[in-house]
């Protein structure tokens, strides 16, 4: 699928996706104040590597569901690690997580924010935020304005490669490969205002350049 056709063709012909009638939600278990909401919708960073935003998000097929799980920078709006998983688990934020840290291996004070899903109640995902230096923050909950930056992003991949293309994906594996070029399109192709025209990753590098040159 040519993305960055769709992408023209929907704006020259003022298309928007179908919306979904069903939304994942993953408030199961215990919901309280794990961390503050330290975020609070303050969404303004001065550089990479300052606030980073995660969320899980639902896709249904006839062979089945699956859920992708990705990290956000506020800054670029780069997604910084993913992984999409037939099921929604801790195990896929375990993975998600270490490539995320394989990428960038030195996040002390960053802020990680989240909202309050089961997964990341759990002892294990804020251990592993700690031992990385990482500080937590919560959105409340069911507050979709509390994450928006997230939210936008699947809005778009969604509008540009899932509703009305489902049948494109007979398998978990084809919509795998399917993710994998269209998070790689998006990193490193698809230019954005908000990153002055520029797709995320090479927004990175000319944030960082910058910096190191004042």
């Amino acid at each position: 699928m040519n993305h960055k056709r769709v992408q023209r063709l929907m704006h020259c012909m003022e298309l928007r996706g179908k919306r979904p009638r069903e939304k994942y939600h993953s408030y199961q278990g215990k919901v309280g104040k794990i961390a503050p909401n330290i975020i609070d919708r303050d969404f303004e960073t001065t550089a990479p590597l300052q606030k980073w935003t995660t969320d899980v998000t639902q896709f249904s097929f006839p062979f089945g569901k699956c859920y992708l799980s990705p990290i956000l920078d506020m800054h670029t709006n780069e997604i910084v690690s993913y992984d999409l998983s037939p099921s929604p688990n801790l195990t896929q934020i375990k993975r998600m997580l270490h490539r995320a840290f394989r990428k960038f291996p030195h996040t002390e004070g960053l802020i990680m924010h989240f909202d309050q899903g089961w997964q990341y109640q759990r002892a294990q995902y804020q251990h592993e935020l700690k031992a990385h230096g990482i500080i937590q923050s919560m959105s409340r909950k069911g507050n979709c304005y509390d994450n928006c930056i997230m939210e936008t992003f699947f809005g778009r991949l969604k509008n540009e490669m899932y509703y009305g293309c489902e049948k494109e994906y007979p398998s978990f594996t084809s919509f795998s490969k399917a993710i994998k070029n269209y998070i790689h399109y998006y990193n490193k192709e698809r230019i954005q205002i908000k990153t002055k025209w520029m797709p995320p990753v090479k927004y990175r590098i000319a944030s960082i350049s910058r910096s190191s040159e004042q």
